[in-house]
């Protein structure tokens, strides 16, 4: 293991800004790897983003919240991309997303070259509430051990359960085998602006902002948050036209 990688590992575990499918999460089935890229900072911190369009790319506002320069690497290529333009929703708030608190986690990204034709958009789901029991499916490119560089990179999914009380600000996750009593699959290091795909296919409903282990314990393997697109749709598509990447409402 790269010093590099120690590097970014051990600063992720101290300001949590990504997230990660740990556990035996199997390889992301065709649909769900062929829209998902890696975001890449500077310092080599890595994030999850969803193509919308071929030089459109949406993720986790706080994945993006550093004035340093961001890449795309397509899993499929290995070959980075230059973000051109980072657009976070105008409320988001950094400081109520470290206090965990919710906010509009949310962010586009436009691209300086188009993406390769391996990576297949995905769409904007129709907007609804979700319902306690219902499944959602995250795919990222996060560790599969909190804590560790293990599987880092590689795409991976996992179908969740939500629970609590999901609301047009926050949708809690869990494991239905595990149901936070225990570590098991969920978001981790690496999986911050992940999607949430409704139903088996690329309609994304919501965005991977947090995660925490069993009990709300710091780390991975409990609850994984996400932001729901609901309240910010309208935003996405118009934003995304300002930017001349349009994208289907």
């Amino acid at each position: 293991m790269s010093a590099r990688v120690l590097s970014l590992i051990f600063w992720l575990m101290l300001s949590a800004p990504a997230l990660a499918v740990t556990g035996n999460a199997p390889p992301a089935a065709t649909w769900a790897a062929r829209p998902i890229v890696m975001i890449v900072d500077a310092r080599d911190d890595l994030c999850t983003g969803t193509a919308l369009a071929r030089d459109l790319v949406l993720t986790a506002a706080h994945c993006v919240n550093r004035p340093v320069d961001y890449t795309i690497k397509p899993y499929q290529t290995g070959v980075q991309i230059p973000v051109r333009t980072v657009v976070r929703h105008p409320r988001f708030d950094y400081a109520s997303y470290a206090a965990s608190r919710a906010t509009a986690d949310i962010a586009l990204l436009k691209l300086a070259a188009p993406l390769p034709d391996v990576v297949v958009p995905a769409t904007l789901a129709a907007p609804r509430r979700v319902a306690v029991g219902e499944t959602l499916t995250i795919a990222g490119f996060g560790v599969t051990l909190a804590g560790t560089a293990r599987g880092l990179g590689l795409p991976r999914m996992a179908t969740l359960t939500v629970t609590g009380k999901p609301g047009s600000l926050q949708i809690r996750l869990y494991d239905d085998a595990t149901r936070n009593l225990r570590i098991g699959l969920g978001g981790c290091t690496g999986d911050s602006g992940a999607p949430a795909f409704d139903g088996d296919g690329p309609m994304i409903i919501g965005v991977v902002s947090w995660s925490t282990a069993p009990g709300d314990e710091e780390g991975c393997g409990g609850l994984t948050g996400v932001t729901p697109l609901l309240l910010y749709r309208d935003w996405i598509v118009d934003t995304a036209r300002k930017i001349n990447s349009p994208i289907a409402p």
